[in-house]
């Protein structure tokens, strides 16, 4: 069986060989050519899997190691007798931990207490539900938005959207990108944001329309974007409206990425109908305790904690210093550690303690 692999996705060199000989090419590079010689891809982002690539190949299988799938067109490899496996869930500690810094971050900038503040969370899936816990223990109100959740559970915690974002000091979109929530925001979103709100975006950069983004782009007091329009070819101009700006880096994690294998890998063994033990693919990372500030407050000593464990700001000054190498800062990011990897040394504080447990720190006398 031959097997194209996109060579940034890591962990799964060694446990393919059984199943067939591997070729590892760069994901954008991935041709017809290619997929004319395989019977499995195992694919990011980068690579559009639709009738250009497929249509006069044996590719019977395509493994994404992403939670979304929008760069497959599902229809035509239903069509075709195409299974298709992505990673759901595989990287949401950390693009909760991305949202967690950046509001942390953003708090300390502006000198606000972010238990004073709303936060409205549109898309309670893996992630949002996530933010949503992780939003709670920090002290903030969390309003949710999801209509398919609330046409399948009620509306009893779930609030519209409208009064979410009349209502929400911050709002940060955990959206599929699909045909429903393609512009999802636009003119009528932003001018129902409430006046001074910050606004994050983790999910698609097809889900904003940029253009009214930068429209309203006075009416934020803040703007965290992770995701752009036609990545990696994103419009520079946006940059100087940004507070915060990485380079669709929330999601990439060791731990995630590990998941995401894992998970293609668990999908291939059941499509191959092996029914050997699946491996479990481990790192051996033990990165350091963090040492929080005494005598600083809670919330400053949470942003301590969390930029020990994610500097997201030296992110931001690389994409700022170098626009044009967006691929090559994604591709070449150093995967961090979630906050499930990171231990704590806090002193004899309970609230700061349950607050770090909460986020998925582990946590120690100091």
């Amino acid at each position: 069986m031959n097997i194209i692999v996109d060579n940034k996705i890591p962990f799964l060199q060694d446990a393919l060989t059984k199943y067939g000989q591997a070729l590892y090419v760069k994901g954008d590079e991935i041709s017809a050519d290619h997929a004319a010689q395989a019977d499995v891809l195992l694919v990011r982002t980068r690579t559009c899997c639709n009738a250009g690539l497929l249509e006069n190949s044996a590719v019977k299988f395509i493994g994404t190691t992403t939670i979304g799938t929008d760069h497959i067109d599902l229809d035509y490899c239903r069509r075709k007798g195409i299974v298709v496996a992505n990673a759901a869930g595989c990287n949401a500690p950390a693009v909760m931990q991305h949202v967690i810094t950046a509001l942390l971050t953003l708090a300390v900038k502006k000198k606000v207490a972010l238990q004073s503040l709303t936060l409205g969370i549109v898309g309670v899936g893996n992630v949002g539900k996530r933010v949503a816990a992780a939003a709670k223990a920090l002290g903030m109100t969390a309003l949710l938005n999801d209509p398919p959740r609330e046409m399948r559970e009620g509306s009893a915690q779930f609030t519209p959207l409208h009064e979410l974002l009349h209502r929400s000091d911050v709002v940060t979109l955990h959206l599929p990108l699909q045909h429903d929530t393609h512009n999802f925001a636009d003119v009528s979103f932003f001018r129902a944001l409430k006046e001074g709100a910050w606004f994050i975006n983790t999910s698609r950069g097809e889900v904003v329309n940029e253009k009214d983004l930068v429209q309203y782009a006075n009416k934020l007091d803040a703007l965290a974007l992770d995701v752009w329009r036609s990545e990696p070819h994103f419009d520079v101009n946006l940059l100087k409206y940004a507070t915060i700006a990485t380079p669709h880096i929330a999601g990439y994690s060791l731990q995630g990425k590990r998941k995401a294998s894992q998970m293609v890998l668990e999908a291939l063994a059941q499509w191959c109908d092996d029914t050997d033990p699946i491996p479990e693919l481990i790192d051996h990372t033990s990165p350091p305790p963090v040492i929080v500030p005494e005598g600083a407050t809670v919330q400053e000593q949470l942003y301590a904690a969390v930029q020990k464990t994610y500097p997201i700001m030296e992110m931001d000054a690389q994409m700022r210093q170098h626009p044009a190498d967006f691929e090559a800062l994604r591709n070449n990011y150093p995967l961090r550690n979630d906050f499930t990897a990171h231990t704590v040394a806090s002193a004899d504080n309970p609230a700061l303690s349950e607050i770090l447990k909460i986020l998925g720190f582990r946590v120690s006398k100091a």
